[in-house]
């Protein structure tokens, strides 16, 4: 299992960063291959990003040279939802399923984490996030039926919306990982704005339910230097702390969020006003 490994960055020099070279540093691309894991190791707060796609077979999640340890989740805990066909991720022997959009806390310990699709002709998708962890908390399955659901937003404002919270202290234990999924109603198609930042914690957002021609503007960088990237279906992009990460689509969508850091306090947000964007 190959892991590319991403350098952190300096807001002063991400500022002269060019569109190829800010695509190249912060988007995750070809997150689905068959039969394949794309794993992206992150030096802000060492996050890990995955993108894992079993068609003929199953695929073991193994520990790399970057993580030093024997296996995976030797010290660290994992996040995983699946946006594909039904699948499943067996956990040292125990086996749970996983439909569209459900989700699994993995806590700290497991050895041997295979993930396997039902239907080779439908294929499971499973996105993970893993974080580096200090103790074992249980292994939790969460669906629409126990995740915490926030409705926010408007029609006028074209963000009314409906936050899933998979992983989050309401839900289920985790030592730093808080994850879950927003989707935006029909009609509307701006995500976290107004922008905050959040020096405690740094965010990577996956977008997906978007069609072959669509696109989301991708807004980050400081308030007052912003930039964009343009993403399309089942692409991921990394937002260190300093950064604002909004986003506006040809259409309704939904993205997955993950956060890691010093809290685990979703509304800890340090607030932009619209005035202050540049």
């Amino acid at each position: 299992m190959k892991i590319e490994v991403r350098n952190s960055w300096n807001p002063e020099d991400a500022k002269h960063y060019t569109t190829e070279r800010m695509r190249n540093e912060f988007l995750i691309r070809d997150m689905f291959t068959p039969d394949n894991m794309k794993i992206v190791y992150s030096h802000v707060d060492r996050i890990i990003i995955g993108g894992i796609c079993p068609v003929n077979n199953s695929l073991k999640l193994e520990a790399g040279h970057e993580l030093g340890v024997d296996y995976f989740l030797e010290r660290r805990e994992m996040g995983v939802i699946n946006v594909g066909g039904k699948g499943t991720v067996t956990l040292d022997g125990k086996a749970y399923d996983l439909d569209y959009k459900e989700g699994l806390y993995v806590g700290m310990g497991i050895r041997d984490v295979v993930f396997t699709s039902a239907d080779p002709k439908n294929p499971a998708k499973f996105y993970m996030n893993s974080a580096p962890a200090h103790k074992t908390y249980p292994t939790v399955k969460v669906d629409k039926t126990n995740c915490n659901k926030r409705p926010l937003g408007s029609v006028e404002e074209c963000n009314k919306r409906v936050i899933n919270q998979l992983i989050h202290p309401d839900v289920c234990q985790s030592c730093q990982l808080v994850m879950g999924f927003t989707e935006l109603e029909v009609g509307s198609n701006w995500n976290t704005m107004p922008s905050h930042t959040h020096d405690r914690r740094m965010e990577v957002y996956f977008y997906f339910e978007l069609g072959e021609d669509d696109v989301v503007f991708h807004m980050m960088g400081e308030p007052d230097e912003t930039r964009h990237i343009v993403m399309r279906n089942e692409e991921a992009v990394i937002s260190p702390s300093w950064s604002i990460h909004s986003g506006v689509a040809t259409r309704n969508y939904t993205f997955i969020w993950g956060m890691v850091g010093e809290n685990q306090t979703f509304d800890d947000m340090d607030h932009v006003a619209m005035k202050d964007l540049k």
